[in-house]
């Protein structure tokens, strides 16, 4: 019988138990703050039909290709979701009648058969928070906020860099570029920080823009007195989309100076979020120690999402923000090595030809509430001290037949070294 060579399929992997640790503090760490912040819970299947997630107002073609599809045995054509925003503008389609403003939380999993790269598989999991039916820009500062707070526990310091569609597609008409141009020229303006200028004007020639616009980006790009909202303003009296751009960013600012985060938050006239869902505000999340380049969490606003799924002009105000579980995860090892042997139990008890009293006594101190593991191999007592030496617990109880008969365990605490004796009632 020839064996089989297992293996993961390129871009996922297992998660032991000491990182899956890791990654479920993360976890909780995130739902306990989105729940701080008044968001519900939801949960939306993985399986999608096709046409759904294909729609224009989803992951736009780039992601598109990197969707998986498949088909059922009634040859229905479906897709594994590749994002939680599309099925969340779903549900809020399918059941007109929640109450607005909503506010939701999802952590779940997602798949793109995309290029892969330090923190970024094809299954990963995503922690998202939507707010829909608020059109002021404080929708925008609660969820950078958030994210800052949410990181603060997580002892990641993050930078967010925020800019505003409408503002960067009205410069691109100053410069006349048309609409059919529009969203390849800001897909490209998206790799900005990642190629360079010169890649990027190389790019933008070779999408047929006319040399004469391609020039005028490039100043655009170039001009180092763009770094604030007020480059723009003379610009705004002009293009109604720079001016509505421009009045959204400063009431954002208004916001984020007023909660003493704008040091964190820095503007970016270049920031694109190649996504064509989003309509105004945009930001993305990057760790300010650079161990990771890539954002680890983005988001933004996009009104015509769940209106587009309707069928209708209709708008619906909505904002939202995504974190990576995996990429925060890889951050949290690449920063502290220890982490990986932080413990979940409180207690680690070895029996020395004593299993059914330990159990007992695993089991009195379960019941009052703590995590508890019962070593069952019958380790002589220096390899199971070196075992939880190992895993990072902090409490071993050592349970011999000299505890039985006295009617107490001792106590080692694996960081100090020191012992003590309490008592226990064995039963007879």
């Amino acid at each position: 019988m020839r064996k089989m060579d297992y293996q993961n399929v390129k871009g996922t992997q297992d998660y032991l138990p000491e990182a899956e640790v890791i990654r479920r503090k993360v976890r909780r760490t995130l739902e306990d703050t989105f729940i701080q912040y008044g968001c519900k819970p939801l949960e939306t299947p993985i399986l999608n039909y096709t046409e759904l997630m294909a729609s224009k107002y989803g992951g736009g073609a780039e992601i598109l290709e990197e969707m998986y599809r498949l088909t059922d045995r009634g040859e229905r054509d479906l897709a594994l979701r590749y994002d939680l925003t599309i099925p969340f503008a779903k549900v809020v389609a399918m059941n007109p009648a929640i109450r607005m403003p909503f506010k939701r939380y999802e952590i779940g999993k997602v798949f793109r058969d995309g290029p892969i790269k330090t923190g970024r598989f094809r299954e990963f999991t995503q922690c998202d928070v939507d707010i829909v039916g608020v059109e002021s820009q404080i929708a925008e500062a609660e969820l950078m906020e958030m994210a800052i707070s949410a990181f603060n526990k997580l002892d990641l310091k993050i930078a967010i860099q925020y800019n505003n569609r409408k503002l960067l597609s009205g410069m691109l008409e100053m410069f006349e570029v048309t609409t059919e141009q529009m969203s390849p020229v800001i897909l490209v303006l998206d790799k900005l920080e990642k190629e360079g200028v010169p890649a990027v004007k190389k790019e933008l020639s070779e999408i047929g823009l006319q040399l004469t616009v391609v020039d005028s980006i490039e100043r655009f790009l170039t001009d180092e007195k763009n770094k604030t909202i007020n480059y723009f303003v003379p610009f705004s009296k002009v293009n109604n989309n720079i001016k509505q751009g421009v009045n959204e960013l400063k009431a954002l600012e208004s916001f984020l100076k007023y909660l003493k985060i704008s040091e964190k938050c820095i503007f970016n006239p270049f920031l694109a979020r190649g996504l064509e869902i989003y309509t105004g505000t945009i930001y993305e999340l990057f760790l300010v120690d650079k161990t990771i380049k890539s954002s680890i969490g983005s988001g933004g606003r996009y009104d015509n999402a769940i209106g587009g799924l309707l069928g209708s002009e209709q708008s619906f105000s909505t904002v939202g923000i995504s974190f990576g579980l995996d990429v925060i995860y890889t951050a949290i090892s690449l920063k502290d090595s220890n982490a990986l042997v932080a413990s979940i139990l409180d207690y680690y008890i070895i029996p020395m030809n004593t299993l059914k009293e330990s159990l007992l006594v695993a089991t009195q101190l379960r019941q009052k509430g703590y995590n508890v593991e019962l070593d069952m191999s019958n380790k002589k007592i220096s390899k199971a001290l070196d075992r939880a030496n190992s895993e990072g617990i902090r409490n071993v109880i050592i349970v011999g037949e000299n505890e039985v008969e006295l009617n107490q365990i001792t106590v080692k605490n694996m960081e100090t070294g020191e012992t003590r004796i309490e008592p226990f009632q064995f039963l007879s």
